[in-house]
């Protein structure tokens, strides 16, 4: 053990020098719900209706992560290096993916997810997208400088491929499709170039036949959607700023969805409705519209969850529907390459805007009144609103008689609340074929008796592990008469803990016992009831420290007068050893005084030594090298310069030494 030395001499020196020493916002909606996808990339999105599964693919990690309409991860089919383009066979029996890392068309089994067969593609390279029209797979291939269009053809007994389909429509590299499997309608548009010319081609022949090649506005086609009625075509690119439409027959224009920023994605349901997806770290990301009209149904934006000021984006191509149309499907990436898979329930429906405007305060037991307002494009005057209030005694909440909207699409109703504190007034819309459902609430503060909490023992210090009893007593209350008693030791190591919760006594009284180790803040908490407001009352008690000291190195003891004294050679060091209560980081104050000729005690010198993690500190003291000096030395806690203050003030006993000859 470390021994720390103050010097006698010093101190006497200094004794004849000088004796001194604390409402609901509106705005494009959210993901309904979304989950981690554990990718580093993400390629193509497809959507199993008749499984109900999602199925993503992923480049960079070569591999497919199959989940179910919740996110949930149900398969993750591994060794498909450079995995892009997925299509579902007409039966939903088959998922194909061009691998090309492989030069292949793989084939996965829809409920085992099993690898059923492996395609060789008759010398085509880098297989990447693929569309499925007229019976055939159809697939986009090529290195940079070389590519084209082939078929794979999976009716006979043997897989047929045929390559160079693209005819006169040449590609620079593999080019991005859009089909529509019934019409026979397959176009394509140059993926990796600034180009921007789609090609139309008609495979309902025994030949592909080219329909249309023409230049059009956009390039480096990220996505192409089809219509299902085959008419149309939506092109997703990052130029221009909105998502085009033109016409299968000659490519002419026929509109567009002004979505506002670089396209990203494109996919379109099987009753038409498009959904547009756009890259925008500040804007919504997924635009809705019904096929041919151009004002939006709805739009989502996603959340933050990066460490830039830009939200997430939506990856290229990275949009699905769900084949009824219940859902969309969209990959989403962070600053962090982190990718989500989030899911948009209903998009195909508009959002309508609904407010509730309670008042702040009111009184129980009397009326008062909510208003608002139903806002949305079809919505007839007369539509019905559901309303629950949930209170103390509701907290599941209780219906109330439902409320219809004025021509304007507002309303109003009155309640007489009959509980106090809290009371939240929801209402809610259930959506029809065309409206999603939403629902909005406000909250009013309703007036209660006020509740009288006392607690016990406040500015009171008691000794080191005291077991001390807190006595909190609780005033008249309605039905509630449960107490709380919490207590908190300083120290931001210990937590704030339940020391015990019941019923009060028929004095309204509730007794708990706190370990007294440190100061502590001790609260008193009754969380009111339906008439009765809820009260918390706080006691802070003191606790010292346990602190003791032992004398060593003198030759023996005695007295004088009444008082114990340790006697020492004139050039012996006297050395006092102490034990304390520890706590990081603290230290003792070791104090000296010398009895002086006017026979008083005079206080020559402190210091403070740090204790070790035992909480034990030793001192050597100087020794005088003088007979005749009388001294008394003592070991303290001082709650603030001990290095902490979790404890009051402590002084431990004073230790009397006498120096001899």
């Amino acid at each position: 053990m470390r021994t720390r030395t103050l010097s006698t001499a010093t101190a006497l020196a200094v004794l004849f020098s000088s004796a001194a020493l604390v409402a609901v916002a509106s705005g494009p909606a959210a993901a309904d719900s979304d989950k981690r996808l554990d990718v580093r990339s993400a390629g193509d999105v497809l959507v199993d209706g008749e499984h109900r599964r999602v199925y993503v693919s992923d480049p960079k990690g070569g591999k497919i992560v199959v989940t179910d309409y919740a996110g949930t991860v149900k398969a993750t089919l591994d060794g498909l290096p450079d995995v892009e383009g997925l299509v579902l066979s007409p039966d939903s029996d088959q998922v194909y993916a061009a691998v090309a890392g492989l030069n292949r068309i793989v084939s996965v089994e829809t409920t085992s997810y099993s690898q059923t067969a492996s395609h060789a593609l008759g010398g085509a390279e880098k297989p990447r997208t693929l569309a499925w029209a007229s019976g055939k797979l159809w697939f986009g291939h090529g290195p940079s400088g070389e590519g084209g269009i082939g078929s794979l053809d999976l009716s006979g007994n043997e897989p047929v491929v045929a390559l160079g389909q693209e005819g006169e429509a040449d590609f620079y590299g593999a080019p991005e499709l859009g089909s529509d499997p019934d019409s026979g309608v397959l176009v394509a548009g140059e993926k990796e170039t600034s180009s921007d010319a789609l090609a139309v081609f008609d495979v309902s022949g025994a030949k592909p036949e080219l329909r249309v090649r023409k230049s059009v506005e956009g390039s480096f086609f990220d996505d192409i959607a089809v219509s299902p009625d085959g008419t149309q075509i939506v092109t997703a690119s990052g130029a221009p700023y909105y998502h085009p439409v033109y016409s299968t027959k000659d490519l002419s224009p026929l509109g567009r969805y002004d979505s506002g920023t670089y396209g990203a994605a494109v996919d379109i349901a099987p009753d038409g409705t498009v959904a547009a997806g756009t890259s925008s770290w500040y804007g919504p990301d997924v635009h809705i519209y019904r096929q041919g009209k151009w004002s939006k149904v709805r739009e989502y934006e996603f959340p933050n969850t990066g460490q830039t000021s830009g939200a997430d984006t939506l990856a290229e191509g990275g949009l699905a529907w769900a084949p009824d149309g219940s859902r969309l499907f969209a990959v989403s990436s962070n600053s962090e390459d982190v990718f989500s898979l989030r899911i948009l329930t209903d998009p195909a429906k508009s959002l309508p805007t609904l407010t509730v405007e309670a008042p702040a305060k009111a009184p129980r037991a009397k009326p008062l009144t909510v208003k608002g307002k139903l806002t949305g494009s079809g919505l007839p005057a007369g539509t019905e609103l559901t309303v629950t209030r949930k209170d103390v005694e509701s907290r599941d909440g209780k219906a109330l008689p439902p409320v219809k909207t004025k021509a304007d699409g507002s309303y109003s109703f009155t309640d007489s609340p009959p509980a106090g504190g809290k009371v939240t007034y929801e209402v809610a819309y259930g959506g029809d074929a065309t409206h999603a459902a939403v629902s909005a609430s406000d909250t009013v503060e309703v007036s209660r008796t006020k509740t009288t909490l006392t607690l016990d023992k406040n500015g009171k210090v008691y000794g080191y592990g005291a077991d001390v009893s807190f006595t909190a007593h609780l005033g008249k209350t309605y039905k509630n008469r449960t107490v709380e008693i919490w207590a908190d030791p300083y120290g931001a190591d210990k937590p704030n803990k339940l020391v015990k919760k019941g019923a009060v006594n028929s004095r309204g009284d509730l007794k708990a016992t706190v370990d007294m180790k440190r100061d502590t803040k001790v609260t008193a908490v009754f969380s009111g009831d339906a008439r009765s407001a809820s009260a918390k009352a706080t006691s802070t008690a003191y606790a010292k420290v346990k602190v003791s000291s032992s004398v060593s190195q003198h030759y023996k003891t005695g007295k004088i007068g009444s008082t114990k004294y340790h006697y020492f050679h004139k050039n012996t060091d006297p050395v006092l050893a102490t034990t304390m209560t520890y706590y990081e980081g603290r230290k003792q104050r070791f104090e000296l005084q010398v009895y002086g000729p006017d026979r008083k005690w005079h206080t020559t010198g402190s210091e403070y030594f740090k204790l070790n993690t035992a909480g034990k500190s030793t001192v050597r003291l100087e020794a005088p090298g003088e007979s005749g000096i009388r001294a008394r030395i003592r070991s303290s806690y001082v709650n603030g310069t001990s290095g902490d203050n979790v404890n009051s003030t402590t002084h431990g006993a004073w230790k009397y030494l006498n120096f001899t000859r």
